[in-house]
C-alpha cells in the first residue's frame, strides 16, 4: 500500500461505535479498546502496513496508542514508526491522541539502561520523545518495579517528569501489590496521582483480579488497563486445529509450544463453543469478557492487519453475559 501523505481522519471517527470509559478519578476518558504497538510496528515490518493500521484504528475511535521504549523489534523502532506517522499525518490530531510510553526493561547496554533509576527513566523518556517527535507524552509508565532502587527514587522521578512537562500523567505497569499501594500513596501525596495501572489480564490470567490489584487500583482512584487480552493468540481460533504456519508459536516468539498443552487445547475448544453459542468468535468473546469488568478502563489489543482490528472492534457490540456463561467460563479456565 502506498503511503497517502494527504491523510484526513474520518469525520465519523467518534460515531463508529467506540465507547469511552473514565480513567479512575480523573478527567480522562479512554477508548474501551486501545492499540498497542508491541509487535508488528518495528523496523522489521512494512511501514505501509503500520500506517494503514494506525490510520484505521484512529478512524474507528481508537485514540489511545500504547508504546514502550524497547518495542519493535528492534528496540526503539516502534516509537520511530509512530514518530513518522505523527510527522506525516497525525500532527494535526495531536490533541485528540492519548500516547503512552514506558521504561523499565532492557534498552541499552551498561548499568543505566534498565530497571528503575532516576537516570534511566529520565534518559529513556528523553530518547522516546525524540524518536516520536513529541514535546510530551500523555502518560509515562514505570514498566516494572525495581527491587534494587529505592522506591522513592523511582516515584520521585515520575513526579518530576510531570512537573517538567514531559508527561501529563504517570502510571505503573506490573508492579507487585504492596509496592503498587505505596506508589499510589506517594504519588497522590506529591499531587501527581497515578492515572493507570497496566497489567496482564485475560480469561486464562486473572491473578490481578484474584490478588486484589484491580480492586486496589479502583480504590486509589487509578484506572486499570489490560494487556495480552487474547493470551498472545491462545484465546482465538488460531490454534483450534493445531499450530499454523506463521503463528507466534511456529515462529518461536514469546509464546512457545509448551503453552499449547492438551489441557489448554481442551479449554480453548470449550471456550470457543460458548463464543459460538453467543454468536461471537473466541477473540471477540475474550475481549467482551474483559470489558464486562466495570473496574477496567480499557484493553490493549495487538494487531498485524486492519482486518484484525476490525474483528476486535466487534467486541464492542457484544451481548451481555449471563451469570451462567460467566460461571462456565471461569470453570473452564480454572
Amino acid at each position: 500500500m502506498a503511503y497517502n501523505k494527504f491523510y484526513t481522519a474520518s469525520s465519523a471517527r467518534y460515531e463508529n461505535g467506540m465507547k469511552y470509559r473514565r480513567c479512575g478519578r480523573s478527567g480522562i476518558l479512554l477508548p474501551e479498546i486501545s492499540l498497542g504497538l508491541w509487535h508488528n510496528f518495528g523496523d522489521v515490518n512494512p511501514l505501509s502496513n503500520s500506517i494503514e493500521m494506525v490510520h484505521f484504528a484512529f478512524d474507528h475511535g481508537i485514540c489511545h496508542f500504547d508504546l514502550a521504549n524497547n518495542y519493535g523489534p528492534s528496540y526503539g523502532s516502534a516509537e520511530e514508526t509512530f514518530g513518522s506517522i505523527m510527522k506525516k499525518s497525525f500532527r494535526p490530531y495531536r490533541d485528540e491522541l492519548f500516547i503512552s510510553t514506558k521504561a523499565g526493561y532492557d534498552m541499552w547496554p551498561g548499568p543505566y539502561g534498565n530497571w528503575g533509576s532516576r537516570k534511566y527513566l529520565m534518559s529513556s523518556l528523553d530518547q522516546s520523545l525524540k524518536r516520536m517527535g513529541l514535546e510530551y507524552v500523555d502518560i509515562f509508565y514505570s514498566h516494572r518495579y525495581d527491587p534494587s532502587t529505592p522506591i522513592e527514587e523511582t516515584l520521585q522521578a515520575l513526579v518530576d517528569i510531570v512537573r517538567q512537562g514531559k508527561a501529563l500523567y504517570v502510571g505503573i505497569s506490573r508492579w507487585p501489590k504492596e509496592q503498587a499501594q505505596e506508589a499510589y500513596g506517594y504519588l497522590a501525596a506529591h499531587d501527581v496521582p497515578c492515572l493507570l495501572y497496566q497489567g496482564k489480564y485475560n480469561i486464562f490470567e486473572r491473578s490481578d483480579e484474584k490478588n486484589g490489584i484491580i480492586e486496589d487500583a479502583s480504590l486509589a482512584g487509578t484506572g486499570y488497563i489490560a494487556f495480552s487480552p487474547l493470551a498472545q493468540g491462545l484465546l482465538t481460533d488460531r490454534y483450534l486445529n493445531g499450530i499454523p504456519t506463521g503463528s507466534r508459536i511456529a515462529n518461536g516468539g514469546h509464546l512457545n509450544k509448551g503453552a499449547l498443552t492438551n489441557d489448554t487445547l481442551r479449554k480453548i475448544s470449550d471456550l470457543d463453543k460458548i463464543a459460538r453459542d453467543r454468536g461471537q468468535t473466541l477473540a471477540e468473546m475474550s475481549l467482551s469478557w474483559i470489558l464486562s469488568n466495570e473496574h477496567l478502563t480499557s484493553v490493549i489489543i495487538g494487531a498485524s492487519s486492519t482486518s484484525q482490528i476490525a474483528s476486535n472492534l466487534n467486541a464492542l457490540c457484544s451481548p451481555e453475559f449471563t451469570d451462567e456463561e460467566l460461571s462456565l467460563i471461569s470453570e473452564i479456565a480454572s
